[in-house]
């Protein structure tokens, strides 16, 4: 029997916030979150898809003082989500999702078994907490961010995340799938010391970056640099792959 797809219009108004906490769980569709580009006074806003039989996704926004705190539920649709551990996941409804981007945000995005793609490009993120069960996971990271914080998984797909340029400070990022590709992406010059790991694939590590033990590559100046990573980069058995951008 077909089930009934439905989709529910979402908006919330900024009314001044200006630092939020953002909880999303779509439960096992895709998700896609991006920036708002028409200036619109909301803090979210997007289209969420759901089977009839789930019922709306629930919603609260708590907020005080320029803080809020969103956070945005689906239930799962009951889809048998069993996958062998090396075949990626495809969520069978979408939720497509735009933050204010004058709004620094703490982000924390998880899907059940579908893919999620973070477009983040143009906003203030001050950490992000990416996971899915089984999707594809692709992360695109601010330009002139600082200090981020990012943890991006996935229990089989491929996970890709990818540092936008003027990136400042002490950052660290945790890439992570049980049994897809790893790949992260950071600005060229920028110095970082990466942890690498994969059961049955290959390690590829940007030549700029000394080997300093079996799994740890460094840059010369890592210890007295002022804008520096942190790198742990781990997969069962895809590739790891971390490279420099211009």
């Amino acid at each position: 029997m077909t089930k009934n797809i439905l989709t529910d219009d979402l908006s919330e108004p900024l009314n001044g916030v200006t630092t939020a906490m953002i909880d999303i769980h779509v439960g096992d569709g895709n998700l896609m979150i991006d920036p708002l580009t028409g200036g619109e006074q909301v803090l979210v806003s997007g289209t969420l898809e759901y089977f009839e039989k789930q019922g709306i996704p629930t919603r609260t926004l708590v907020s005080s003082n320029g803080q809020a705190t969103f956070t945005l539920r689906g239930d799962s649709a009951g889809r048998p989500w069993f996958h062998f551990p090396w075949a990626a996941c495809n969520g069978a409804t979408e939720w497509h999702i735009h933050l204010n981007p004058t709004v620094s945000s703490d982000i924390t995005a998880r899907s059940d078994g579908g893919n999620v793609k973070l477009n983040l490009g143009g906003m203030t993120v001050t950490s992000l907490s990416a996971d899915t069960g089984g999707g594809n996971m692709d992360v695109f990271l601010p330009d002139n961010a600082a200090n981020l914080r990012v943890s991006a998984k996935s229990g089989a797909g491929n996970v890709t995340v990818e540092f936008g340029s003027g990136t400042t400070g002490n950052n660290i990022v945790d890439a992570n799938s049980g049994a897809g590709n790893v790949v992260v992406s950071i600005p060229s010059g920028m110095a970082a010391r990466i942890q690498a790991t994969t059961g049955m694939g290959k390690v590829i590590i940007d030549p700029q970056f000394s080997q300093i033990d079996k799994n740890t590559y460094q840059s010369p100046d890592f210890d007295t640099a002022a804008n520096k990573v942190e790198i742990t980069a781990k997969s069962g058995a895809g590739n790891v792959s971390v490279s420099t951008t211009m």
